[in-house]
């Protein structure tokens, strides 16, 4: 990846519903003292308004960097800007339809081509089901092409309370992927799980 001072990482939010996980993965990222480059496409307005009460503008204000979904001249839409990769989240079938045949339209998909071609880690949080033959085969084209399909489940050995902690729960395993542990994730062995409760009671 070169020398880079401070870890970048892109997050693209798509039009699908779940917009709650990449406004989470921002909030991640500057926990993390992780450079966050935002961009959202233009379906995504609708489902902030809908499920967040939220802008554009508003969650752009929560990324370090935003671009326009339209700015194909932006840094990264280039191989050469250094970054640790890109999560999509939440990933619509479309985006990762368009990513998988590398015909991009818009930034978000250039970007996502662009983490491809140089290796970096690309993951997308898919949100659809039921799933249909064309949605698998298209998952196992950009599997062979090394993105990491992640679609969201909630993970109940984790116990979650709230809605929140299943979203954090789904965002955090994501951010595993790219070497980042956020704090919020409850981990198997270490706080739940038989191992967990052995080391409580010693």
């Amino acid at each position: 990846m070169g020398r880079m001072e401070t870890p970048r990482l892109i997050v693209g939010i798509s039009g699908a519903s779940g917009v709650a996980y990449g406004v989470r993965a921002l909030a991640a990222c500057r926990e993390l003292g992780v450079e966050s480059h935002l961009v959202v496409s233009r379906a995504s307005a609708q489902t902030l308004a809908e499920e967040a009460g939220l802008t554009i503008a508003d969650v752009q204000a929560r990324a370090d960097v935003s671009y326009r979904a339209g700015e194909v001249g932006a840094a990264i839409a280039s191989g050469s800007f250094p970054t640790l990769g890109m999560i999509v989240a939440p990933c619509s079938v479309r985006t990762m339809s368009e990513i998988a045949t590398g015909v991009t339209s818009s930034l978000l998909t250039r970007a996502a081509d662009v983490t491809l071609k140089e290796r970096r880690p690309l993951v997308l949080m898919v949100r659809e089901t039921p799933l249909h033959l064309g949605h698998l085969r298209t998952m196992v084209r950009l599997a062979e092409m090394g993105a990491v399909i992640a679609p969201p489940l909630p993970a109940f050995y984790a116990r979650p309370k709230t809605l929140e902690e299943m979203v954090d729960q789904s965002v955090g395993r994501a951010l595993d992927l790219f070497g980042l542990s956020w704090t919020p994730v409850k981990r198997w062995g270490r706080d739940i799980g038989p191992l967990a409760a052995a080391a409580d009671e010693d």
